[in-house]
């Protein structure tokens, strides 16, 4: 059973690296924004799979599993929160932003695009937006490589650390040679690999409960409370404030702006969509159908695990169990890029070389990048003191969403809106969510939530005190509400 699981494995890595060196060898030429953003080329069903297998990482097969089996359906607010935050930013906020990155001079970055909106020539707001890109990355990193490390252990007995320097190598490999291309087209058959494990395993399951082989028989036999939806307000409130996190996600919202055009992005956004919802729904099945499939187990955190290894043979569970593998990877390697294009392309290019970096140039400093958060990523997930996998998620996805979500939304809907607001906005949103975090957790309530109020009060505060915008800044912002900007990316890479 150890040599088919490990053969699965290494196939499906095989393959993962094959992707990386196909779009090194296919795009040496294409320079920063072939590397950083795919040359804006990007499909439907690429942009929508990769969207959402950057965002669903191995918690969705490990993290929200366990928490049902052992918490009851109270825990799925979560599920509920992010798949109204999903459908709402691809419904809303893909469509302007696309356009508003191509008005904006083409930005191929977040901390680009924020400050091209403002036609400011003012540096400090791309440095405060790498800068926060580099720490919660690889924060957010280290959750990706620390489930591959329990994944290698917990079904091949390798040690866990080892485990992690294999994933961050093969990670590392194919981001480093093929860049946003590479990154997309590996999330895109991980993000099918994850939807296909996740409905495949619970419904097979369910055949052989319905076939006797339950564990757990009568609803007598659950926990107490198991079937209560609503537990605490608290756990109401802050599960559907995670959806708030998707409005300011630079490695999910950087796929509507690699899309090809309007129509391409409304067929991304039902796809997208579709796969968020099914894979949040079936993950919420794993756990409760695992409870009553396998009864109690030691660690709730290997559910989804325990419950693929007994009813599967080997092989075939080495490759249903890949997409743990795949979702940590898929997450972890557009984090990666993200961290890369925000250094080369906001503080490498512009600050320290001046605008004088030649493509090469802006190419090798983005992968040195990617290497240098991969090796501190990794330490911080070998530590046994770094937390768990779902504590690291929460906190870099608090940051993310409470710093430039209001703000990138007030960016795309608001005229009056203004560089120093969203100076203001960011650095409100990320330090009340870092101090809530730090002193008054115990609360019970997610921080991202009085995190992204102070950053959306802060932002419009300021922008209010302080000078208008441009004539020029609100010409541009009047095109894109009225779909002026809507050019088409051909496969040659001319704009139509």
């Amino acid at each position: 059973m150890f040599n088919m699981e490990l053969v699965a494995f290494c196939l499906y890595l095989v393959f993962m690296v094959g992707i990386g060196v196909f779009f090194f060898v296919r795009s040496k030429e294409g320079g920063e924004k072939e590397y950083f953003l795919g040359g804006r080329s990007m499909g439907p069903w690429v942009s929508a799979l990769s969207a959402g297998a950057s965002d669903m990482s191995a918690w969705v097969l490990m993290g929200l599993p366990a928490s049902i089996y052992a918490a009851g359906i109270g825990q799925i607010w979560i599920a509920i929160g992010l798949g109204i935050g999903y459908a709402l930013s691809w419904i809303f906020e893909a469509p302007r932003l696309r356009r508003y990155s191509i008005a904006a001079n083409d930005s191929i970055t977040i901390p680009q695009y924020l400050t091209n909106r403002f036609l400011s020539k003012n540096r400090s707001l791309q440095v405060i937006c790498a800068g926060i890109f580099l720490v919660a990355y690889t924060i957010y990193a280290a959750s990706s490589i620390k489930a591959c490390g329990t994944l290698f252990n917990t079904v091949l007995g390798i040690d866990a650390k080892i485990a992690m320097y294999i994933a961050v190598v093969i990670i590392v490999g194919y981001t480093f040679l093929g860049g946003f291309s590479a990154v997309c087209w590996t999330d895109f058959f991980q993000g099918l690999l994850m939807l296909g494990a996740l409905m495949i395993a619970p419904i097979f399951a369910l055949a052989l409960i319905n076939s006797g082989d339950a564990v757990v028989t009568t609803a007598q036999t659950f926990p107490k409370g198991y079937w209560n939806l609503f537990t605490d307000w608290r756990d109401v409130v802050s599960g559907l404030g995670w959806g708030l996190g998707y409005f300011g996600m630079p490695h999910i919202i950087i796929r509507f702006m690699s899309v090809r055009s309007d129509k391409d992005l409304k067929r991304s956004a039902k796809i997208g969509i579709t796969w968020t919802w099914l894979i949040l729904i079936f993950s919420v099945a794993a756990g409760i159908i695992g409870y009553i499939f396998l009864g109690k187990i030691e660690d709730s955190s290997v559910v989804f695990i325990t419950m693929v290894r007994k009813i599967f043979p080997a092989l075939v569970s080495g490759i249903l169990l890949s997409s743990i593998l795949s979702a940590a990877m898929s997450t972890a390697d557009s984090q990666l890029l993200a961290s890369a294009s925000a250094f080369a392309s906001d503080v490498y290019n512009p600050i320290i070389r001046k605008n004088k970096a030649s493509d090469k140039e802006m190419l090798w400093s983005g992968r040195f990048v990617v290497l240098a958060v991969a090796v501190v990523a990794v330490l911080i997930a070998s530590n046994p003191s770094s937390g768990t996998i779902m504590g690291l998620v929460e906190n870099a996805w608090g940051v993310f969403g409470a710093a430039f979500g209001p703000v990138i939304m007030l960016s795309l809907f608001w005229r009056r809106f203004n560089f120093q607001g969203a100076v203001a906005g960011i650095l409100a949103g990320a330090v009340v969510d870092i101090a809530w975090l730090a002193l008054l957790k115990d609360l019970g309530i997610y921080e991202i939530i009085p995190g992204f109020v102070a950053g959306l009060i802060f932002a419009i505060v300021v922008s209010l005190l302080t000078k208008k915008p441009s004539e020029e800044v609100t010409t541009i912002f009047d095109k894109v509400a009225v779909g002026e900007i809507d050019e088409t990316v051909e496969a040659d890479g001319r704009v139509s």
